[in-house]
């Protein structure tokens, strides 16, 4: 079974399952939904918990034991197993699917992790463990479906924000569940009538939004010019270090230049798979491609070539003014360009 994040309390009523997979990485609501699972087998007599973190230093007969052993004072225990950040290798993968041998109805197990790429949602060790449970998909929400986020959780605070105030809310807070949720509470006890609107939102919030160069680029591509300056201003604020910016920009940009080169020859589909891009991320560079010529790509990779020489030669005059440019001109809406099947 797999359900998203919001679901898991409607299906925890319904019943507990042994296996609990909470993948996604969004550390709200991952630490949400692992006290949902939690709250649930504790009601039902899952009184001992452990907790373990997967890594190379992991001692597995640790894991087994807890899996086998009974307790003294209850029997029924919940084992967290959470994986770090450096991910499973083959040996740590084996080690996963073997814990499934192990459970019996006394036990619930919860494994936490980040974002599951295709290749572990075929692997042995998912395959094992999600036969017998859920699979919870804690991705942070995007800012297409981060409005209706806002509104759902202002719901369950009592608050009745109005349409503008419900965008305001997401674009302050995307990529920043934990003071979204904070500033709810603070408005909650501002206006214990609920109703929330443009003005009393900048009366009782500062900006909580949270930025990497990757929302930055996901903008370019997809040519929304405003917002690419919006996110670019906050990284300035942040004092994200501009070389980040340029080499994340020249990753970019001589990928499309090489996939403009390839569409002389090769349909849009075969060159995305040439190049192993997700299914997400199409869409965006479909509209770059057909937005920017092979001619306004090289100038932009030129204009970036001088803006690192500028970085790296002249550290009084600040690179910000150019990156400045570099994202106004490679967001602009252009001409599009038809691109072949």
């Amino acid at each position: 079974m797999r359900i998203y994040a919001d679901k898991l309390a409607d299906s925890l009523q319904k019943s507990l399952l042994p296996v609990y997979l909470i993948f996604g990485g969004e550390p709200l609501l991952t630490q949400e939904s692992v006290k949902a699972v939690e709250k649930k087998a504790l009601s039902e007599g899952f009184e001992e918990k452990h907790h373990f973190t997967v890594d190379n230093g992991l001692d597995w007969t640790q894991v087994y034991d807890c899996c086998q052993s009974l307790s003294l004072f209850c029997s029924r225990q919940i084992i967290v197993l959470e994986i770090a950040e450096a991910g499973l290798n083959a040996t740590l993968s084996k080690s996963l699917a073997t814990v499934a041998e192990y459970l019996n109805p006394d036990i619930v197990l919860i494994v936490i992790g980040n974002k599951l790429t295709k290749a572990q949602e075929s692997a042995a060790w998912f395959k094992t463990l999600i036969a017998n449970g859920c699979l919870v998909n804690c991705l942070t929400p995007d800012l297409s479906r981060l409005p209706q986020f806002v509104m759902t959780r202002c719901r369950s605070l009592g608050l009745s924000p109005d349409a503008e105030a419900v965008q305001m809310l997401a674009q302050w807070h995307e990529g920043n569940l934990f003071a979204l949720m904070q500033s709810l509470e603070k408005l909650a006890l501002n206006y214990p009538d609920g109703q929330l609107n443009l003005i009393r939102l900048q009366e009782s919030l500062d900006r909580h939004n949270h930025f990497t160069p990757f929302h930055w680029m996901d903008a370019l591509l997809e040519g929304k010019a405003n917002r690419a300056q919006r996110i670019l201003r906050q990284l300035e604020a942040e004092a994200v270090e501009p070389i980040i910016l340029m080499r994340t920009l020249q990753k970019e940009l001589l990928l499309l230049l090489q996939m403009k080169q390839q569409l002389n020859t090769l349909g849009i589909g075969a060159v995305f798979d040439k190049h192993r891009v997700w299914q997400n991320k199409r869409p965006l560079y479909s509209a770059a491609l057909q937005r920017l010529s092979i001619n306004k790509l090289q100038n932009l990779i030129r204009l970036l070539a001088q803006t690192e020489v500028l970085a790296k030669t002249q550290y009084e005059q600040p690179s910000w003014p150019l990156i400045n440019q570099l994202s106004v001109e490679f967001a602009v809406p252009q001409a599009n360009i038809p691109l072949p099947v």
